[in-house]
């Protein structure tokens, strides 16, 4: 690597100001951070730690709503997330053990990797990531592959998710890297189902609304049958084709649904 600054303030107040200068990057469990810096692909003058701000560690629910801090790491939300079991069997085969104990919820967000889980878990959640400037709708958050509404210097801090009436997350691994070749996770509401997909469009995480139109009416696999996601823009690539992606679309949402 090269050298760098490195500053791990204790509030959120203090790390926004350390965030302020020049060429300074947010650093949450860095694990995809600290091998992009190792490639040199990024070159920030100073890191800046999000790990010591009490303030975003910790999981609470109340009122319906299961609160994530950003800086609660995947194994933390794997063991204290029982308000929310499909969230939390979601969060315990994220990567592994090290990746758990390591990334948090609001580094996954920031970074909105087109396969992996947490965006679709929020995105299906129909969660708010909550940020030091404002409270951002996960409808309105995600915005293309590694691209999010976030402003220069925005932190997430914590993120709410409506804990629904039923949900379940499935996940095609990639062996090797343990994301999701294609995730979906359907959750239902009271005022309707949501079905979020990853690591399947070029676009990033996304709803397949037909899928979410049809079970409205039907909770139930057969429900889908009659449907088939389009391979327009999805990802193609030495592990599957575009094709292939899509027929997991549905593969992976019926699961889901008879697994809720």
């Amino acid at each position: 690597m090269y050298n760098f600054e490195f500053a791990k303030p204790g509030s959120v107040a203090d790390a926004v100001s350390a965030l302020g200068e020049d060429e300074a990057q947010a650093l949450g469990g860095g694990q995809t951070l600290i091998p992009t810096l190792k490639q040199r692909l990024a070159s920030p003058s100073t890191l800046v730690s999000l790990t010591g701000i009490a303030d975003m560690v910790g999981i609470s629910d109340a009122g319906g709503v299961m609160t994530i801090g950003g800086a609660t790491t995947h194994a933390a939300v794997a063991a204290g997330g029982g308000a929310y079991p499909a969230l939390a069997a979601m969060a315990s085969h994220i990567g592994d053990p090290a990746v758990r104990n390591r990334g948090t919820v609001g580094g996954s967000l920031a970074n909105n990797d087109p396969s992996a889980c947490y965006p679709c878990g929020a995105l299906a959640s129909g969660a708010t990531i909550v940020t030091n400037a404002r409270e951002i709708a996960a409808d309105d958050y995600f915005q293309g592959m590694f691209t999010t509404a976030l402003e220069e210097g925005e932190i997430v801090t914590s993120v709410k998710f409506p804990i629904p009436e039923r949900a379940n997350y499935q996940k095609f691994v990639q062996p090797a890297s343990r994301f999701a070749l294609v995730g979906v996770m359907v959750a239902k509401h009271a005022d309707g189902v949501r079905v979020a997909v990853t690591g399947a469009s070029e676009g990033g995480v996304f709803r397949w609304t037909e899928a979410e139109e049809a079970l409205n009416g039907n909770y139930s696999a057969d429900a889908i049958d009659g449907l088939n996601a389009s391979a327009d823009g999805m990802i193609g690539d030495m592990h599957g084709t575009p094709e292939y992606r899509a027929h997991l679309i549905k593969v992976l949402t019926k699961r889901a649904v008879a697994a809720s």
